[in-house]
């Protein structure tokens, strides 16, 4: 057997229920009873594919239906349904030529006929999914017979199959479906407000009933009150006439009814039946009303039904009326690419825009290009410009070195002829002042001629008053020259200490000069203090030699020998301080030398700051000459006619552009940044050596002047000074009046 056709459709069902329990479902699948509620035929499709037919889907199908055909053929519906859509919108298959199953027959009946059509549906939705491999495996497991009739179930089905057309069709089709929906949708609506309208029919009968079965209820209740009153009569009556009928023995017979007593028997038996015919008529009155009790619950029972078909009718209303908003909502879809198929049209209209812009942007990048090469032409220049820095540099230090050496050599040189020039002012005034003493004595040794002259020609003619007076006036006249003397050599030291007062305001001069000077650098500053160093020791070395010399030739004075002790303990002591100064400053200069290191560290680590950002400039340039071709070679290939997605381009390019743009800015704002720090901390490390130089000199200006004037006044140190050189063992003192005539 090949096709189906000669194949049981009760065979098919048996086969194919067969292969449904294959799937290990919760619901039981034992029989076809089973499947017609649909339940296990929803749960074999979400296993199938859980992502489409998902929860949301499962939770529309009724799961406790019973023996209700109804919710079952509203749920078979919808499985045939989602069977239909699933392989239409998943599969892309169209079945053609295959007669659908009728649901009605499935629900009502459990016709195996057509519950078999329905497994066979599912069957292509298995074979044809994205796990068809794992389900054709567990086919080939099953036995011969089923495996058989399973493959031509399957290959009827794949024949009916046809793929769904794509292109201009589609929208015919969609066109054609939507029309349909919509009609659908209209008779679904007026459906429903038919459907709406019985249903409140029926709440108002079902009201209605309810209202007649609570009064049918209440009478039932009042004529079971009645009859239990009855019954209660009627014990009354049968214990009154138990009553009677003991008197009745006890007096006369009952069956005479001349006496009292057979009357009242007889009225009360005609009582008695009468009670009785109107108990039975009670009970069946209530009966009656039980039947129509019962009538009335299976009435409301179908009432329910009938509701529970209704609200299944609103749902698949309800449903349709969401595919109409999705048809709406793809209609937009269509109107809104029809929209933009037209700004497309435009954006092509508009790029002969575009590709002026492009041009623009050429020349820019050329303009660019231009900057770009000027500004590596400057960077040139300022590394030669800085090779040339550093050459200068090295010559300068060089030129510092070879002038430190040359100053001390003028020092040394200046301070010797200083000395001499000392020596020789010296003699000067030691020649002068014998020239003086020497004047003094010829005019001197002239008055004591004239004075012995007269002496002896005034011997014999003067009076002993005359001579006292002569004598007087001779003393006057000898006194005179020695006054003389004593004024002029006043008026020496008086020249004198007026040319000393004039070298020390030359003095605070040059010193002021110098303070200035040294401002400038502190290297020379430093140099200048260790030439006067250097010079205070050749003085202390020369006064010590001029010592030796003094007590060498002043051996014999024990005086003078204390003194020049004294004196050249003194200038040991000078010396020695001398010394320590030296030491101070050497090691101030020691503490220096690190914090210029530090400086000069972070000059080169700003050079090579400044190194790295050239580099990166570079390669910033680089990448933008590489952005440059690629954007050239992008607008090249651009074909308004071919690329119709260029604008998108365009614009990409253009950014880019912009950002290359943004990113030389930033980085020549760096470049600057840099250069205004870098020549920022030149002239701090300068004004600092500066600062650090004038407060150094002014420490030793202070210090110079605390050990030389030790609170006296300029005008006691001139005097001191004065009668120091006039003590010198070196130094002639001229002789008196008194000497010479002795």
């Amino acid at each position: 057997m090949t096709t189906l056709e000669s194949v049981d459709r009760v065979e098919l069902c048996e086969s194919l229920l067969t292969w449904i329990q294959t799937f290990g479902v919760e619901a039981p699948c034992k029989t076809v009873e089973d499947l017609t509620s649909g339940v296990v035929m929803a749960q074999v499709l979400q296993k199938i594919d859980i992502v489409y037919f998902n929860d949301n889907w499962i939770s529309r199908i009724k799961s406790e239906v019973g023996d209700n055909w109804r919710l079952k053929i509203s749920n078979l519906k919808k499985i045939l349904k989602g069977i239909l859509d699933y392989n239409h919108e998943i599969l892309g298959q169209q079945i053609n030529d295959f007669t659908l199953p009728d649901v009605t027959l499935i629900g009502e009946h459990s016709d195996a006929a057509e519950l078999g059509r329905m497994l066979q549906l599912i069957l292509g939705c298995a074979v044809n999914c994205e796990q068809k491999q794992e389900y054709i495996q567990t086919i080939m497991m099953m036995e011969e017979s089923v495996q058989h009739v399973v493959m031509t179930a399957i290959q009827e089905l794949m024949s009916k199959e046809t793929p769904v057309t794509a292109g201009n069709d589609s929208y015919v089709d969609l066109d054609r479906q939507f029309k349909k929906t919509v009609e659908e949708l209209n008779d679904a609506l007026a459906t429903k407000e038919e459907i709406a309208q019985r249903c409140h029919e029926l709440d108002m009968q079902a009201y209605l009933v309810q209202e007649e079965r609570d009064r049918l209820r209440l009478e039932y209740i009042e004529l079971e009150e009645r009859v239990a009153a009855l019954q209660e009569e009627k014990s009354s009556l049968l214990a009154e006439n138990q009553v009677l009928m003991e008197r009745l023995n006890q007096s006369d017979s009952i069956e005479d009814l001349n006496s009292p007593a057979g009357r009242r028997h007889l009225q009360l038996q005609t009582q008695l039946e009468q009670l009785q015919e109107e108990t039975f008529r009670l009970e069946a009155s209530k009966d009656d009303y039980r039947i129509r009790c019962e009538e009335l619950e299976k009435e409301i029972s179908d009432l329910r039904g009938q509701n529970e078909e209704l609200t299944s009718l609103a749902d698949e209303a309800q449903s349709l009326k969401d595919e109409m908003d999705v048809l709406r909502h793809s209609s937009d879809k269509v109107s809104k690419l029809e929209g933009m198929v037209e700004s497309y049209k435009k954006k092509l209209e508009d790029l002969g825009d575009l590709r002026r812009q492009v041009k623009l942007l050429e020349e820019k990048n050329t303009l660019y290009m231009q900057n770009t090469v000027s500004l590596e032409e400057e960077l040139r220049k300022a590394n030669t410009a800085k090779g040339q820095l550093e050459t200068y540099k090295r010559q300068v230090v060089e030129l510092q070195n070879r002038l430190s050496e040359e100053s001390k050599k003028a020092d040394k040189m200046e301070f010797e002829y200083k000395r001499l020039k000392e020596k020789v002012d010296s003699l000067q005034k030691e020649k002068d002042r014998l020239r003086t003493e020497r004047d003094s004595l010829k005019e001197t040794i002239e008055e004591l001629r004239c004075v012995q002259a007269q002496e002896g020609q005034l011997t014999a003619g003067l009076v002993p008053l005359g001579s006292s007076e002569a004598s007087d006036l001779l003393a006057t006249e000898i006194v005179t020259p020695e006054i003389r003397e004593r004024l002029i050599r006043l008026q020496h030291e008086n020249k004198i200490l007026k040319l000393n007062q004039e070298g020390s305001d030359n003095d605070k001069i040059a010193l002021l000069q110098s303070l200035l000077e040294d401002a400038n650098s502190r290297k020379n500053e430093l140099e200048t203090e260790n030439r006067l160093v250097n010079q205070r020791l050749m003085e202390g070395q020369s006064q010590v030699e001029e010592l030796q010399r003094s007590l060498q030739e002043q051996g014999s004075k024990a005086d003078d020998s204390i003194i020049l002790k004294k004196k050249y303990e003194d200038h040991l002591e000078k010396l020695r301080e001398v010394n320590n100064e030296l030491q101070k400053k050497s090691a101030y200069i020691e503490d220096l030398e690190p914090k210029y290191n530090l400086s000069s560290q972070k000059v080169d680590e700003l050079e090579e700051a400044l190194k790295k950002k050239d580099e990166d400039m570079k390669q910033m340039e680089e990448r933008y000459k590489k952005y440059l071709e690629k954007a050239k070679s992008v607008i090249r290939t651009l074909d308004p006619k071919q690329n119709q997605g260029s604008a998108p381009e365009v614009q990409a390019l253009k950014n880019q552009l912009q950002e290359r743009e943004r990113m030389l800015h930033s980085l020549e704002k760096e470049y600057d940044k840099t250069k205004t720090q870098r020549d920022q901390e030149e002239k701090l490390i300068v004004s600092a050596w500066y600062n650090m130089g004038m407060a150094l000199h002014k420490k030793a200006a202070e210090d110079r002047l605390a050990s030389t004037g030790s609170g006296q006044s300029f005008l006691a140190r001139q005097r001191q000074a004065t009668s120091a050189r006039r003590n010198y063992p070196g130094h002639v003192q001229p002789a008196t009046a008194s000497d010479v005539v002795a």
